[in-house]
């Protein structure tokens, strides 16, 4: 008897596109940060802030969503998400002022940020046991094709229409590609009547368990493994988000083409497709811990390099480095949260870590623009940037697992 397609294949889908759009959108912000600054003589300070808000608008934003994710679903709440962004870029065509781009960008698109992981992820997390890091690693592809892809063609838009017609262009596609995604969405397999990895109630079937079944978030944060994820995320985000907003404006004071630049940011998004397979795949044989570990030290490496790379192949090099670490962070920390405390409260266990991690995205790009204003260079960022990877490294060296969970995993 043939067997029957298992609905488990379009919520995956569906993230993929969600992860796509979002974060390519987000990509976007280098690309249109010269525009601003060439337009309205801005600090790159002032235009770094209103990134900063938005990341930590995002994560606060996350642990809302998802608390509400682990309540009532995921579908309403990518819909809500999803318009909030699109209408921040339409709107993004009119920007005057300063405090309409912090309101726009700090706000609305913090907002359709917030959903990108914290649902698509801890939603494959229930409908999926077995193969849960290389399916999230399927789903974070997404992420890597918009950075790839959404970053080249927002270059090319600004080329032949102007940076506020295509944002026009950026947001209607962003919203109505992300309301009519999010009607696939559904919370979990029981919901529809299945079992998470397409199982039945046969005994072959009997080690999937219950999705809803972990560790409280009241019982959680009396944890010191929540806490260290917590900080190790912080450094995470710290460091990766920096790198996002201000890798395309560094790439141009070394002289490269416009092009060229976003060339550099699309390379960290095309490579880090290839970390998240690579990574999720891994996480699902040697654990979250030790997966983590080895993204860390490919970081490490990638600093070491940026802080020599003065010419354009270097700065592709780079990229290539970096995007295979950022594609298997990105991945690898929502199953280690599954890991550690299973699915019951994932989305707002998740979504509590994520924000940990967007204040660390605040704050870097913030101090990235001033340390350039003040000094001309982003070389004193750079160390900055390679004590925080440290300081994340060692972190995850220190994990343990819950001492509950460890001999459930034994007993499976």
């Amino acid at each position: 008897m043939r067997a029957k397609y298992f609905y488990g294949y379009n919520i995956v889908a569906a993230g993929f596109v969600i992860q796509g759009v979002c974060i390519g959108a987000m990509f976007t912000y280098g690309v249109f940060f010269n525009e601003f600054q060439t337009e309205f003589g801005w600090s790159r300070t002032m235009i770094s802030g209103a990134s900063s808000l938005g990341f930590l608008m995002m994560g606060a934003f996350g642990i809302l969503a998802g608390r509400l994710n682990d309540k009532i679903g995921p579908r309403v709440i990518i819909m809500v998400s999803g318009t909030s962004l699109g209408l921040c870029y339409l709107f993004m065509s009119l920007l005057q002022a300063p405090w309409q781009l912090y309101l726009l960008y700090g706000l609305l698109a913090g907002i359709g940020f917030s959903t990108h992981d914290v649902i698509t992820l801890s939603t494959v997390a229930r409908w999926f046991v077995k193969r849960r890091g290389m399916i999230t690693g399927i789903v974070k592809v997404g992420t890597g094709l918009g950075q790839l892809t959404v970053p080249l063609v927002a270059t090319a838009l600004i080329a032949g229409y102007g940076w506020r017609k295509s944002y026009l262009i950026l947001g209607a596609v962003v919203l109505v590609t992300l309301v009519a995604v999010a009607q696939i969405l559904r919370r979990n397999p029981q919901e529809m009547g299945l079992l998470p990895d397409g199982g039945t109630n046969g005994p072959d079937h009997a080690g999937n368990g219950s999705p809803e079944q972990g560790v409280t978030l009241r019982a959680a944060v009396l944890t010191r493994q929540f806490w260290t994820m917590c900080v190790a995320q912080f450094t995470l985000f710290f460091c990766l988000l920096t790198m996002i907003v201000h890798i395309v404006p560094h790439a141009t004071d070394l002289g490269l083409p416009s092009a060229a630049a976003a060339g550099v940011l699309a390379t960290i998004g095309g490579v880090s497709m290839l970390g998240r397979i690579v990574m999720g795949t891994a996480n699902d044989r040697i654990g979250g811990k030790r997966s983590l570990i080895v993204c860390f030290i490919v970081l490490r490496c990638g600093r070491i390099w940026l802080q020599v790379a003065e010419e354009a192949w270097m700065l592709f090099v780079f990229g290539a480095i970096y995007g295979f670490a950022h594609g298997g962070f990105f991945t690898v920390v929502s199953p280690t949260v599954a890991e550690l405390f299973d699915t019951g409260s994932h989305g707002v266990l998740f979504g509590i870590i994520l924000f940990c991690g967007t204040i660390g995205g605040a704050i870097g790009p913030l101090l990235a623009g001033r340390i350039f204003d003040l000094t001309g260079s982003y070389q004193i960022l750079f160390l900055v940037l390679t004590g925080v990877t440290v300081i994340g490294f060692v972190l995850i060296i220190m994990l343990r697992p819950l001492q509950g969970m460890e001999e459930k995993s034994g007993s499976e």
